[in-house]
């Protein structure tokens, strides 16, 4: 008897036949992509159970032949086809097939990989998505410097010492742009692929969060715009420093960007970690909006500047410090973001 438990919590549909070419295993991602179950589907032809017929209408099964094949053939690599049963009228599937071979080479078992296309579609978007945004941003800094640089080297004895100075500076600040976008496409990539690494050490979370603050005010905005506050002892912290300034930088500069008021920071203890909240005063976020907000290119209907990144960079950096981050409406009215720590340990490799 066949133990099928190992494919059950798979998230693709799998199909595995027999030496006679009969079904042994359905799982049940499988039962839901073809709309049957496994108890019909048992003892019966592969080819029954799962018809698929390609892109010219051809039957997938007499093409390939995978029980009368070539005997060297080890898989069949994924493709997209039609599932031709069920009664829906066709429904696409991108498929994957492996070929268990014997000592003979011939075929003892056929697995069969399936997967609905609308995650396919659902990445494709995503990456059109990407590139989209990262073309849309770039070009904007870029011009500037090409314009800037190219009128300086045109035309250098016609700007006076404090002209030249602003459009360097100019310059500089849309470098520094193009920089900060380059940075948050590699977070994105590397949450993505879940390659963060992360360098803990023992942080003063309070002095963290003041210096990510001081960053700011060194930007350009008033002091008396923010308010921190500390409101118990923490454990000992052992958290990525960087990382951290980065997730209160980037919370900050939303509360800045799309909220009003005073900008309030609080640290205190929590759970035997940390909790950190960052509350604006603007006009908040509307619940029916809460879920999508650490969602890869949201802005809430606002399009100034921003790649609609840094909220789903943030979801990504806490929780490869094993945290949670939410938003609700704070004490003034404003946003909320509010997250949490665990004290952690050092990592050793």
């Amino acid at each position: 008897m066949t133990d099928t438990s190992a494919y059950d919590d798979l998230p693709d549909g799998v199909l595995v036949a027999d030496a006679d070419q009969r079904v042994i295993v359905l799982n049940p991602a499988a039962e839901r992509l073809l709309g049957t179950t496994a108890d019909s589907a048992l003892g019966r032809d592969y080819r029954e159970v799962l018809p698929l017929s390609d892109s010219s209408g051809r039957d997938w099964w007499q093409c390939t032949d995978p029980y009368g094949g070539l005997l060297s053939r080890r898989r069949q690599p994924e493709c997209q086809l039609t599932y031709t049963g069920g009664g829906s009228g066709g429904s696409d599937l991108l498929v994957t097939a492996s070929y268990v071979r014997g000592p003979d080479r011939e075929l003892r078992r056929l697995v069969v990989a399936l997967r609905d296309t609308h995650a396919r579609e659902r990445i494709e978007r995503s990456r059109a998505n990407l590139v989209s945004t990262v073309a849309h941003e770039l070009r904007s800094p870029l011009t500037s410097v090409k314009g800037f640089t190219a009128t300086l080297l045109a035309k250098w004895e016609r700007f006076n010492d404090d002209q030249k100075k602003v459009m360097l500076q100019t310059v500089n600040a849309d470098a520094d742009r193009v920089t900060r976008l380059i940075t948050e496409l590699l977070d994105v990539s590397r949450i993505d692929a879940g390659r963060l690494e992360m360098r803990k050490q023992v942080v003063d979370l309070p002095a963290a969060v003041q210096k990510a603050i001081n960053g700011h005010i060194a930007a350009g905005e008033k002091p008396e715009r923010f308010d921190v506050q500390v409101l118990g002892e923490l454990p000992e912290m052992w958290v990525d420093p960087d990382k951290f300034q980065q997730v209160v930088g980037n919370l900050v500069e939303n509360a800045l960007r799309h909220g009003e008021g005073t900008v309030t920071v609080t640290v205190g203890p929590h759970a035997g970690g940390a909790v950190v909240t960052v509350c604006d005063e603007g006009e908040g976020i509307p619940e029916n909006l809460a879920p999508r907000v650490f969602a890869r290119f949201w802005r809430g209907g606002d399009r100034r500047g921003g790649t609609g990144l840094g909220l789903y960079i943030v979801k990504g950096l806490i929780e490869a410090h094993g945290g949670s981050v939410s938003v609700g409406r704070g004490p003034g009215g404003g946003a909320e973001f509010r997250f949490v720590l665990p004290a952690g340990t050092p990592d050793f490799i």
